[in-house]
C-alpha cells in the first residue's frame, strides 16, 4: 500500500469518529428538544438520553448530565402546572421526576466547573441548574409529606434530604435557598422522624442528632434520640440524652421517670432515690412517684421501714391505689412468712409461741391491705394467692375454704 493510500484512510476514519460523536450530541439535543411543548414524550427522552449517558462519546459532557435532569424536570413542571391549573396532578410521577432531578445536575454541575483545554473554567449550565434547582426547592417538601402521608418513609426521607443537600449546595451559598429557616428546621426534624421509621437506628441517630441541634421540636427531637440510642443498646449515649432533655425540658416527665427507671433496673438505688426525690418536688400528690420510691427502699436497699412509709403516703393520697396496697400489704407479709420460718427453727416452746405471735401480727397487718386490693380488683391473682396464706395461717377457716373455692373455679 502506498503512503497516499494510508493517507486517504486515515481520513476516513477521522471522519467516521467525528461523526459517532456529532450522532451523540445530536441525541442529547433531541432528547432536550422532544420534552417542551404540549406534545412531550418523557419515556422517549429518557431512553434517548440513558444511551448518551453510557456513551464515551458524551459520558462526560456536563450538557449530557444537565440534559438528563432537565427532562425530569419538564415531567415534574408539567404536573405542577395541573396544580396551578386545578386539575389532578398524577402525584407520584410528579414526585419521582421531581427526585430524579439533582443526581442528573450535581453530576452536571461537576463536569461544567471543568477547565477547558486552556485551563479555564467557563461554565454553560450552572446558571440554569441553579435556577432550575432554587425554583423547584420548596416542593420538596411538598413530596416528603406526599411520601410521608402514603407512609412510604424511605423516599419521605429521601425526599426531605434532597431539600437539605440542596440547601447546602455550594452555589446557594449567602441565599435565601441555603437559609436555616423555619422551613429547614421543619424539614430536618420530620427527615429525622421518617429515618426512625426505617428500623435502622445508626441512620435515625444521625437524622436526630443534627435536627436537635435547631430549635424546632425538640423536645419530640430528644425523645425519639433516647429511644434510638435505648434500641442501639448504646447506655452511655441514652442516659446522655435523657439527661440533656431533661435539663432543656424541665416539666417534660419523660427524662425524669425515664432516668428513674434506668437507675431502678441498674440497680442503681442512690440515683433513682435521688431523682424520685426530685419528681416528688415538682409533683408532691402523685402517689405512683412515692409508691416506686418505696419499692426502691424495699428492693433495692433492703429499709423496710422506709418503703413502709411511701407506701403509706402514696396511700395518704388515693387510698385505693391498687400497686400501694398490694406493695405495702407485702411488705407486712414478706415480714410475717420471714418470722414464721424463724420461729420454726426454734426448740423453746415458749420462745416459739412469741415468735409465732410475731408472725400473726404481721400477718394481720397485712391483710386488710390485700382485701382492699381484691375490692378495688376482684380478679388480682398474687392478692387471692397472699390471702390464702394469711387465712391459713391464722387459722381463718372459713375465709381459707371460700377462698380456696374460689380460685379453684
Amino acid at each position: 500500500m502506498t503512503i497516499k493510500m494510508k493517507r486517504v484512510l486515515f481520513v476516513v476514519a477521522l471522519c467516521v469518529a467525528v461523526s459517532t460523536s456529532f450522532a451523540q450530541k445530536k441525541t442529547v439535543n433531541e432528547a432536550q428538544s422532544i420534552v417542551k411543548g404540549n406534545n412531550a414524550n418523557y419515556d422517549e427522552a429518557r431512553e434517548l438520553i440513558k444511551g448518551a449517558l453510557e456513551n464515551p462519546e458524551t459520558k462526560d459532557d456536563a450538557k449530557t448530565w444537565y440534559v438528563a435532569g432537565f427532562v425530569e424536570d419538564q415531567q415534574f413542571s408539567a404536573e405542577r402546572m395541573k396544580q396551578v391549573l386545578g386539575q389532578e396532578p398524577n402525584e407520584p410521577v410528579m414526585y419521582a421526576a421531581l427526585m430524579n432531578i439533582l443526581p442528573y445536575f450535581k453530576k452536571a454541575y461537576e463536569l461544567d466547573q471543568k477547565p477547558d483545554s486552556k485551563g479555564k473554567v467557563k461554565p454553560k449550565h450552572t446558571k440554569d441548574i441553579k435556577g432550575i434547582l432554587g425554583a423547584n426547592h420548596i416542593y420538596y417538601i411538598n413530596g416528603g409529606a406526599y411520601y410521608f402521608d402514603q407512609r412510604d418513609y424511605q423516599k419521605a426521607y429521601d425526599c426531605f434530604g434532597q431539600y437539605l443537600e440542596i440547601s447546602d449546595l455550594p452555589i446557594f451559598n449567602g441565599e435565601q435557598v441555603a437559609a436555616r429557616d423555619s422551613n429547614f428546621m421543619m424539614v430536618q426534624f420530620f427527615s429525622a422522624v421518617a429515618a426512625t421509621q426505617l428500623g435502622n437506628s445508626e441512620l435515625a441517630i444521625a437524622a436526630l442528632e443534627r435536627a436537635k441541634n435547631t430549635d424546632y421540636r425538640q423536645n419530640d427531637v430528644y425523645q425519639y434520640l433516647a429511644y434510638e440510642y435505648e434500641q442501639a443498646k448504646d447506655t452511655v449515649k441514652f442516659e446522655q440524652t435523657l439527661q440533656e432533655g431533661l435539663q432543656k425540658f424541665p416539666e417534660e416527665k419523660y427524662y425524669l421517670l425515664s432516668l428513674i427507671n434506668t437507675y431502678i433496673y441498674s440497680d442503681r438505688n442512690e440515683e433513682a432515690i435521688k431523682y424520685l426525690n426530685t419528681a416528688i418536688t415538682n409533683e408532691s400528690n402523685n402517689p405512683q412517684l412515692y409508691d416506686v420510691l418505696g419499692r426502691v427502699y424495699e428492693s433495692g436497699l433492703k429499709q423496710y421501714d422506709k418503703a413502709e412509709e411511701y407506701f403509706s403516703k402514696a396511700l395518704e393520697i388515693d387510698p385505693n391505689y391498687s400497686d400501694a396496697l398490694s406493695n405495702l400489704g407485702r411488705v407486712y407479709y414478706n415480714q410475717g412468712v420471714n418470722k414464721l420460718a424463724d420461729a420454726n427453727m426454734i426448740n423453746d416452746a415458749k420462745l416459739y409461741q412469741e415468735e409465732s405471735e410475731k408472725a400473726k401480727e404481721l400477718f394481720k397487718k397485712a391483710m386488710p391491705y390485700f382485701q382492699k386490693v381484691r375490692e378495688v380488683n376482684p380478679e388480682e391473682r398474687d392478692a387471692m394467692v397472699a390471702l390464702r396464706s394469711i387465712y391459713y395461717n391464722l387459722n381463718m377457716s372459713a375465709e381459707f375454704e371460700a377462698i380456696e373455692a374460689e380460685m379453684n373455679k
